[in-house]
């Protein structure tokens, strides 16, 4: 498929999360690197030991199906006529463990929260809206299913263009446009970012 410019299509897409019945559309969209250095998407759930195992003989793979047919939650694709074009991880945050080991995005109060901790856009759809609509159908998504406060870790890039192999934590600009507030500002280019479905848990 070659790169698409015109971005009328974000209206007709369908948000999913990840299960058996699309997992095939997942791996289509990983293709044969996992998204990049046979991650798939495993590097924010295991240590570093068993990240860097999982590289070799499709581990993390496996370590991601596994989750997915024990109906853990893990994220949400972006459809298009039927393929799936974008991805975000998706899910509690005591889910990826290195969050609680990270100095500058730790808890910042008791509250229970999801974390969107990556992206991952065919490149054929990059750079056109994707992300920004990928999160604002994960928002839908989260308030249908009364998770009150969605938290990301995006950043903010010092140089401009950011090339796509670093954009995959999100860049905070796709945030704000979803509607999403800075929370905790402990790293100037990583800032927390929060969307409350809840607006009562706002701290006044």
């Amino acid at each position: 498929m070659d790169n698409i410019t015109d971005n009328s299509y974000l209206n007709e897409l369908r948000f999913e999360p990840l299960s058996r019945q699309n997992w095939n559309k997942f791996v289509q969209l990983f293709g044969n690197k996992g998204a990049c250095g046979n991650c798939w998407c495993m590097y924010y759930r295991l240590n570093k030991t068993d990240f860097q195992e999982g590289k070799t003989d499709n581990g993390n793979k496996a370590a991601m199906k596994e989750l997915v047919w024990q109906d853990k939650p893990t994220g949400i694709l972006a459809i298009y006529e039927d393929q799936a074009i974008g991805w975000c991880a998706f899910a509690p945050r005591e889910d990826f463990i290195k969050l609680s080991k990270s100095r500058v995005h730790k808890p910042i109060d008791n509250q229970l929260v999801w974390s969107v901790t990556c992206f991952f856009i065919d490149k054929n759809f990059r750079r056109n809206g994707v992300s920004v609509a990928l999160l604002k159908g994960l928002i839908q998504y989260a308030t249908a299913k009364g998770i009150k406060i969605i938290e990301a870790y995006p950043t903010i890039p010092t140089k401009e263009p950011l090339p796509d192999t670093f954009a995959w934590i999100g860049l905070y600009k796709s945030f704000e446009k979803a509607g999403f507030h800075i929370a905790d500002r402990t790293s100037k280019n990583r800032p927390m970012v929060r969307y409350y479905t809840d607006n009562s848990l706002i701290e006044k």
